[in-house]
């Protein structure tokens, strides 16, 4: 059943604490001091919406299973929405600039543009924006 009020928390690891915020803080976002230390940072991606970057340790904590090397294999593909194309490219321009790969060109379906990054520790990072109602089937 949908909750009015959900909130996402979508947990990633990493290797370096410093460096992962000093990253993200160069794309514009921020973090949650409330629910931030050196073991794990509050990514603030939207209302409701946050990424808890775990150091590899921490985030071991929680599963037995083996945390997987992201720049070898894809464990998640996260995509944000973004309010523009020109939202969309800017944030990729910052995030090439900290350090990311952009691994393929802007793709434009009519209704939606899209393009992305990979950050430093491997993750994958889509966003999109949609400007109209895709083609119907």
């Amino acid at each position: 059943m949908p909750q009015q009020h959900a909130q996402i928390f979508v947990n990633l690891p990493i290797k370096d604490m410093a460096r992962s915020q000093a990253f993200f803080r160069s794309l514009g976002y921020d973090f949650n001091p409330q629910f931030t230390n050196e073991q794990g940072a509050s990514l603030v991606l939207g209302e409701n919406l946050f990424a808890m970057l775990l150091v590899e340790p921490f985030f071991q904590s929680f599963t037995k299973k083996t945390i997987v090397d992201a720049h070898q294999s894809v464990e998640v593909l996260v995509c944000l929405s973004c309010a523009s194309r020109e939202e969309v490219d800017g944030l990729v321009r910052k995030a090439r600039a900290a350090g990311a790969t952009v691994p393929g060109e802007p793709q434009d379906y009519g209704f939606m543009y899209s393009h992305g990054f990979t950050d430093l520790d491997g993750h994958v990072w889509e966003l999109v924006h949609m400007s109209g109602e895709p083609p119907q089937a």
